[in-house]
C-alpha cells in the first residue's frame, strides 16, 4: 500500500495493508541464521539427523521467521515521505506451526493501532505469516514500529 506519510496509517486501523509475495525458506538461510545467532540445534542445521526427527526435515528457527518481518513491511507498505522507521518492539509473538526447509511463506499485514509518540508515529502492525498449502499460521506477531 502506498501512503503519503506514516500519519496516514490512522485511516487504516483495522484494515489490511496487503499481502507480501511468497518467499522460499532455504537451508542456506537457516544455516546462516544459525551461525549468526549461535543456535545450531540439529533440528535446524543437520538435514540427515532431522530426517528421523519430528518433522522429517530441518525447520527454520522461529526467530528466523520473525526476522523476515522488516522485509515484509518494506514490501507491503511504502510512504511518499518517510524519515526513518525504527523497530520499537513486539507486543506478542507466537509460532503456531513449524516452517520446514523449502516452505513458501508470505505475510498479511494489518493496522492494529496508531498514535503519536514524542513527535513520531507509533504503529502497531499485525503480521500473520502462512505457509503455502496450510491453514495454520507459522508466525503471528504484533510489531511496533516508530516512524519519523
Amino acid at each position: 500500500m502506498y501512503l503519503t506519510t506514516p500519519a496516514a496509517l490512522k485511516d487504516h486501523i483495522g484494515a489490511s495493508l496487503g499481502t507480501s509475495s511468497w518467499t522460499t525458506v532455504t537451508q542456506d538461510q537457516i544455516d546462516q541464521f544459525a551461525e549468526a545467532t549461535g543456535d545450531t540445534q540439529w533440528i535446524h542445521t543437520d538435514p540427515e539427523r532431522a530426517k528421523s526427527g519430528p518433522f522429517g526435515t530441518t525447520i527454520a528457527h522461529g526467530y528466523l521467521t520473525l526476522s523476515l518481518i522488516p522485509g515484509v513491511l518494506y514490501e507491503v507498505l511504502e510512504f511518499e515521505e518517510l524519515g526513518a522507521a525504527l523497530n520499537y518492539g513486539l507486543n506478542r509473538v507466537r509460532f503456531p506451526a513449524p516452517v520446514p526447509v523449502g516452505s513458501e511463506i508470505r505475510s498479511d499485514v494489518s493496522v492494529v493501532g496508531v498514535k503519536t509518540r514524542g513527535g513520531m508515529i507509533e504503529a502497531v502492525l499485525a503480521i500473520i505469516m502462512k505457509r503455502r498449502g496450510h491453514d495454520t499460521p507459522v508466525c503471528v506477531a504484533e510489531a511496533v514500529v516508530l516512524y519519523s
